[in-house]
């Protein structure tokens, strides 16, 4: 069975999300976009785990489905959490998904973590031990649980981040390091990016969401071709299996908000080169720069740029449809207009991720508006656009640069 999943995400229960982050809007969202598969992300927060508890019912797999109002869309799962210790001399912040094949698996994570930091804080709670004995912890309760570090690149909370990360998985994880078989690339960076490192060659490389609100499900995603049960996921992972794994769908990563190096609030934005020549300094107010994951990923690196390891897992490079609408509209991601457009053209094309992916420019034209279908060709095309996000700072993709320039005259005219 051919699906996509996407695996990491957080509840109303986190920090800086939306109040719809509930299963049951998850389901109706994930309908929207053609996701089969998502995650449950936050299970340790007791609240957020009653509902889930109370709204999900096992679907006799490993899996689970919504109690009412069953969408087609089957859960997993799934938690993240912080780990924030010292290790070598120095401050470690990682972040790491948690994948649990049952609500008794869960009950037993959360008793364990419940007596070791408060899982009510946050939805992504704060642990002070090593992620090394998070594996062993984890997988004591269950060797069916899974054990991902989220995120890989992000400089402050991240394995192999600038500011707090590793420099392999083996400095990390140490004894636990065959346990650990797959990685989240996160949003600045992409598996091209992960190929120059012939050390991830056997780890699977993931992409998910990280979804804060509904419509951000599924930015960036995984294509399965496998059985929908817990078991077989989790093995096509481990095993970093072609066949079953066929695909990722990524952002482009210059829009993710750490790709280059920059210091937001003197508007710096650097390539590795330009702030290796400028000693990791800001030249507008000499703070330190905020080193991104293109420069890390440089620093790591034993290949050169374009190199495809043998058993790569291609991907494929998206923008979300609200803002191709958005780009052929001329107006802002979140207007009405917009929402209305993208309503109306995934109940005629039945999900956002066949409009972009799979359905024919012919199919297409029979109802998306020839601005917007010419937007979603040119992305299809990878001709975009694109000011590297920086610090903390998404970065800006234009399908439409004409049209951008066009709005700049007449606004100059304007006020001439």
């Amino acid at each position: 069975m051919r699906f996509i999943a996407d695996f990491h995400l957080h509840s109303k229960y986190s920090r800086a999300t939306s109040k719809d982050m509930e299963v049951e809007t998850l389901g109706r969202w994930a309908k929207k976009k053609g996701i089969a598969l998502l995650g449950t992300g936050d299970f340790t927060h007791p609240v957020y785990y009653a509902d889930l508890k109370s709204k999900l019912v096992p679907s006799g797999n490993g899996l689970f489905r919504l109690r009412k109002g069953d969408e087609g869309v089957r859960f997993i799962l799934t938690t993240e959490v912080s780990n924030i210790y010292s290790q070598g001399g120095k401050v470690r912040r990682i972040h790491s998904l948690i994948f649990a094949p049952s609500f008794e698996a869960v009950e037993k994570i959360n008793s364990k973590l419940g007596n070791l930091g408060k899982l009510s804080s946050d939805g992504r709670p704060i642990f002070g031990f090593a992620a090394k004995e998070l594996v062993k912890m984890i997988l004591d309760i269950s060797e069916d649980c899974l054990i991902v570090p989220a995120h890989a690149w992000t400089p402050w909370f991240s394995i192999f981040g600038a500011n707090s990360g590793f420099d392999s998985i083996e400095e990390c994880f140490e004894e636990m390091t065959p346990h650990i078989r797959a990685i989240e690339t996160g949003l600045s960076s992409d598996p091209e990016m992960n190929w120059r490192l012939s050390s991830l060659d056997a780890i699977a490389l993931i992409s998910n969401s990280d979804a804060h609100s509904p419509n951000r499900l599924g930015r960036e995603a995984n294509g399965f071709d496998c059985e929908l049960n817990y078991q077989e996921v989790v093995d096509v992972l481990r095993k970093k299996d072609r066949k079953r794994f066929l695909f990722t769908i990524e952002f482009f990563p210059e829009e993710g908000k750490y790709h280059y190096d920059g210091h937001r609030q003197c508007g710096v934005i650097f390539s590795p080169s330009e702030t290796r020549s400028h000693q990791r300094l800001c030249p507008k107010c000499g703070k330190r720069l905020t080193v991104g994951v293109m420069h890390r990923i440089e620093e790591l690196s034993d290949r050169q740029e374009g190199f495809v390891p043998k058993n790569a897992i291609p991907s494929i490079h998206l923008i979300p449809l609200e803002e191709v609408i958005a780009g052929g509209l001329g107006v802002r991601v979140g207007t009405k207009a917009v929402e209305a457009e993208y309503d109306r053209m995934v109940e005629k094309g039945g999900s956002e991720f066949h409009i972009l992916l799979d359905a024919a420019p012919d199919e297409l034209a029979s109802f998306v508006p020839p601005g917007i279908l010419d937007g979603i060709i040119r992305m299809r095309q990878g001709k975009v656009s694109i000011v590297p996000g920086h610090d903390g700072v998404y970065g800006k993709i234009n399908l439409f640069p004409e049209k951008r320039e066009e709005r700049e005259f007449k606004r100059q005219l304007k006020l001439f």
